[in-house]
């Protein structure tokens, strides 16, 4: 049974950083995709980073410059490290695996077919 716990998560002020840490177990972090998504209040979820079995990473355009996604196979671990922080990054983070890709590339959001129980960000001004 795969199970993804998201940790790191914590109070911040703008300009600070976080490290999230996702650790994976039943589920082999250099197969096909993972990736974190955030949800804040009264908003959809959105889709911030993900990395491929090639370690191909993408960004949501907020993040990039600010946020990296990175695995450490030996460890089965997903990490987001978040620099730059600002008050519109906080929300829920949640970490989530897919099984599959479509010809290699990650699949959409809501096809990723485990999740995490979500770590809390928040950034004050």
């Amino acid at each position: 049974q795969v199970q993804l716990v998201e940790s790191g998560g914590g109070s911040v002020q703008a300009g600070g950083s976080l490290r999230l840490s996702c650790a994976a177990s039943g589920y082999t972090t250099s197969n096909y995709c993972m990736g974190w998504f955030r949800q804040a209040p009264g908003k959809e979820r959105e889709g911030v980073a993900a990395i491929d079995a090639d370690g191909s990473t993408t960004y949501t355009y907020s993040v990039k410059g600010r946020f990296t996604i990175s695995t450490d196979n030996a460890k089965n671990t997903l990490y987001l490290q978040m620099n730059s922080l600002k008050p519109n990054d906080t929300a829920m983070y949640y970490c989530a695996a897919a099984s599959f890709t479509y010809a290699g590339s990650c699949p959409p959001p809501n096809e990723y077919n485990y999740w995490g129980q979500g770590t809390q960000v928040t950034v004050s001004s």
